[in-house]
């Protein structure tokens, strides 16, 4: 796989954390960096740990499905970027005014932006690919998705919406056909 897909990949991925630093980013009246970077460092952490979790997982079952691992791999982003459409088109209710930089909230929001990265790491080891480089790439995308929108929050609120989190899941099934064509030819 080449690395401009896996950035694909990476940017499908970060999309998640994305659009929460986006809402959280809006509704954050707060101008210093301890929020940017708190929620950053979390989701970048936790998207570069997920797919090595995964990959290790993988690496158990995948001479056993090996017949049949491209189809796995397709069925995994197609139902995280289903999720991900789907999520995009439900509607946007208010959340508390607590502070979701840090504590618990923080705790959650990371793994629930980054479990998908989970299933990709799986994926990735069913493909018998290496998995430092792309975790990297896509705790690197993540962390930089997140500054931007806690940064821009705001703006890109009124610009984008839930569109983002469409776009994203288009991104994953796109590339789960990929994957499907490339193991046909």
């Amino acid at each position: 796989m080449s690395y401009i897909t896996i950035f694909f990949i990476a940017v499908g991925l970060g999309v998640d954390a994305f659009s929460v630093a986006i809402g959280i980013g809006a509704k954050n009246n707060n101008k210093s960096w301890g929020p940017v970077l708190r929620l950053a460092s979390a989701f970048g952490i936790f998207q570069f740990a997920m797919p090595i979790a995964g990959w290790l997982a993988g690496w158990t079952v995948v001479e056993i499905i090996a017949a049949f691992d491209h189809w796995i791999a397709f069925v995994l982003l197609a139902l995280i970027g289903g999720k991900m459409i789907w999520e995009g088109f439900k509607k946007e209710r208010d959340e508390e005014k607590t502070d979701q930089t840090r504590g618990w909230p923080l705790l959650v929001l990371s793994i629930a932006t980054s479990i998908d990265a989970l299933a990709v790491g799986f994926s990735f080891s069913l493909l018998k690919m290496e998995i430092i480089i792309p975790a990297l790439m896509i705790g690197v995308t993540c962390f930089t998705m997140t500054v931007t929108g806690m940064c821009f929050g705001k703006i890109l609120a009124k610009i984008f919406g839930k569109k983002v989190e469409i776009f994203g899941g288009l991104v994953l099934i796109a590339i789960g056909v990929k994957i499907l064509i490339d193991h046909w030819r």
